[in-house]
């Protein structure tokens, strides 16, 4: 996600989810060459630089595309984001700070590493970043409040936020049957579910009774 500012701040804040990046593949688009548009189709798809040689009509793809999104985060993930304040000015920047805390329904989580750091000043076209990492615990809407403070160009303290929502969901639904038998047993079914919009490889799944 990339955020620029349009009113008169001196430094642009840019935020990123770092996620893992998917194959950006072609648009299929061919027709028969004896078709009205003859080969052109086909010779377009082929010069696409995002098509495989060879198998351009697979729709398989061999550029990576960066997320363009928070996109959906799962309960237990861990959420990883890239902060960017950017001098885009003709002039030295000074006193520049990055801010960032992740506010929940119940608290407000600093996150930045960069609160306990001194200001820094930008050079032209100069950076100052910061990653940051949380594993999520809470489901329900999460906002991303970045915050930047630097010093204007009248000696003053400047500063702007701008706020990132995204929403924390269940992975997995988990549903229990108790059956009573005749020789007095209980049986415990347990249902897994997979909720999500992807594959989970389940690692472990182990039940635990109470000491009764």
């Amino acid at each position: 996600m990339d955020t620029k500012e349009v009113g008169d701040h001196l430094v642009a804040l840019k935020v990123m989810r770092l996620t893992k990046p998917a194959l950006i593949s072609p648009t299929i688009v061919t027709c028969d060459f004896k078709d009205l548009p003859g080969n052109i189709l086909n010779n377009y798809l082929k010069d696409d630089a995002t098509s495989v040689v060879q198998m351009e009509t697979l729709a398989a793809g061999q550029f990576l595309l960066l997320p363009q999104s928070f996109g959906n985060i799962y309960l237990g993930e861990t959420f990883s984001c890239y902060v960017c304040v950017h001098n885009e000015t003709t002039q030295a920047v000074q006193s520049v700070s990055i801010k960032a805390d992740l506010q929940t329904n119940s608290q407000r989580i600093p996150l930045s590493t960069q609160q306990n750091q001194s200001p820094v000043m930008l050079d032209v076209d100069e950076t100052l970043s910061d990653v940051i990492h949380h594993e999520v615990k809470d489901l329900g809407t999460h906002i991303l409040v970045c915050e930047v403070t630097y010093m204007s160009n009248y000696n003053t303290l400047a500063s702007f936020r701008k706020f990132f929502k995204f929403e924390v969901m269940k992975p997995l639904d988990v549903k229990t049957k108790i059956y009573n038998a005749e020789s007095d047993e209980v049986f415990l079914e347990a249902q897994v579910q997979n909720i999500t919009s992807g594959p989970i490889i389940l690692e472990q799944v182990s039940l635990e009774g109470s000491h009764q």
